[in-house]
């Protein structure tokens, strides 16, 4: 029960995905279609703007300099791998004529850093617990983050959480009164 109540205490926020949205990593913007709230469209700013393949940020962190600008450059690295390693993944799943396959042909072709992280061959690479982002409205924050599966309907929920008493917790909450409203770059 000690875990139900510092889990209640968290402040937090969370998005559901579906399985069409996991070509990347399982982070290329198509939770929009799922009920993504506002305070997540606070912290990571409205994936609706984007078309094609740019929906999906996996896709934009290899394309486009600026998409990266959310999170802590120390992560970076890791980022990029865990991306080209969730898309393995789906290809491999997936196979020839995906949408997978799609975008590493066109990653493959326009992106050297891709290209030598793709090189690699790695696979497995998850998202750490604790995501750090960089707001540009309200600066570091530190989240917890948790993955819920619905396997039947092919959709997951991560659920983003702050430890009470904290900077990030303070922020988290900020960000869930300004909902889509703060600015995100």
């Amino acid at each position: 029960m000690a875990d139900a109540a510092r889990t209640v205490e968290h402040a937090g926020l969370g998005r559901r995905r579906g399985e069409q949205g996991r070509e990347l990593g399982g982070l290329d913007g198509a939770e929009d279609a799922h009920g993504r709230q506002d305070p997540d469209r606070a912290l990571t700013g409205d994936a609706t703007r984007h078309t094609g393949p740019a929906r999906s940020l996996g896709y934009r962190w290899f394309t486009d300099p600026a998409s990266r600008a959310l999170y802590e450059p120390a992560d970076h690295e890791f980022l990029g791998r865990m991306f080209a390693s969730g898309l393995r993944e789906a290809l491999t799943r997936r196979g020839p004529g995906s949408r997978a396959a799609r975008y590493c042909e066109l990653l493959l072709a326009c992106s050297e850093e891709f290209r030598r992280v793709w090189d690699a061959q790695e696979v497995g690479i998850r998202p750490k617990e604790v995501k750090r982002y960089v707001h540009p409205s309200i600066g570091a924050l530190e989240l917890h983050c948790q993955t819920l599966l619905d396997p039947d309907q092919h959709h997951f929920l991560l659920v983003y959480t702050a430890t009470p008493g904290t900077e990030s917790y303070e922020k988290l909450q900020l960000l869930s009164v300004l909902g889509a409203d703060a600015p995100t770059g």
